[in-house]
């Protein structure tokens, strides 16, 4: 709703700022870097989870059958905000001042916002979110897994038994999803917690490098530097002269 910020899944970045949403299907570790926004106008936005049968049941209606929409398979979608969906959406933070009409009108208004996201050319995204199949299923919970258990060494075919699949179909299905491979959605969870834990509560890089799983300092390093574009120390240095000069960068 106000300021704006970059957000990267695999080699693929989106622009979110006030005229735009943000579709996502999967718990997925994308890096994300705030480019707008100041003491004065902070960045402001709204999180708001679906409820999955409320979303079928729209998308029963006859008038969503024919609507003309966008194929995407990954995880992840920007759509352009309409006015109808703004309007909604203000209406929805606006029952907090009346609490007592939240029960009500909550659910209405929720309903109100899935059916204006579905007349957009994301439709897809969501119709595919709320219909999918089996596989897609058996992937979350793959990602599941890994989100739970990243500082572990990684077993693929674990993994693959764990979702119930093949590993070749485990590999095409989580790539379609995350723009990533198994290996390579763990190795971006361990390296974010790293930075995080390094930024926030001041952990040494090797210390932050032991936690999050690796066995390799120097291995560390070279992803670190790989990732981020700059070696811990000297990364971490920087985010925090960025945050005293008012730029905040978070992955």
């Amino acid at each position: 709703m106000q300021g704006r910020k970059h957000v990267i899944l695999g080699e693929t970045e989106y622009v979110c700022d006030s005229s735009s949403f943000l579709l996502s299907s999967i718990d997925v570790p994308a890096q994300s870097q705030i480019v707008e926004a100041s003491a004065k106008t902070p960045l402001l936005v709204m999180f708001l989870r679906f409820d999955m049968p409320m979303v079928r049941e729209v998308l029963t209606q006859d008038d969503l059958l024919d609507v003309e929409t966008a194929p995407h398979r990954q995880g992840m979608a920007v759509g352009e905000t309409t006015v109808g969906l703004l309007s909604a959406c203000n209406r929805l933070l606006d029952l907090l001042d009346t609490p007592e009409d939240i029960p009500f009108l909550s659910p209405l208004t929720q309903r109100e916002i899935i059916y204006r996201l579905l007349k957009t050319p994301q439709a897809g995204r969501l119709r595919a979110i709320a219909t999918s199949g089996d596989l897609v299923q058996r992937t979350a919970r793959a990602i599941s897994w890994l989100r739970a258990n990243f500082t572990k060494p990684l077993h693929v075919e674990e993994l693959a038994n764990t979702a119930r699949m093949g590993v070749s179909t485990l590999h095409h299905q989580f790539r379609a999803l995350t723009s990533m491979s198994p290996l390579q959605y763990q190795k971006m969870l361990r390296l974010q917690t790293a930075r995080e834990r390094m930024l926030m509560d001041g952990l040494d890089a090797t210390t932050a490098a032991y936690e999050v799983g690796y066995e390799s300092i120097s291995q560390f390093s070279r992803e670190y530097s790989r990732c981020f574009g700059l070696p811990p120390i000297r990364d971490i240095r920087a985010l925090k002269s960025d945050g005293m000069t008012g730029n905040a960068s978070l992955g």
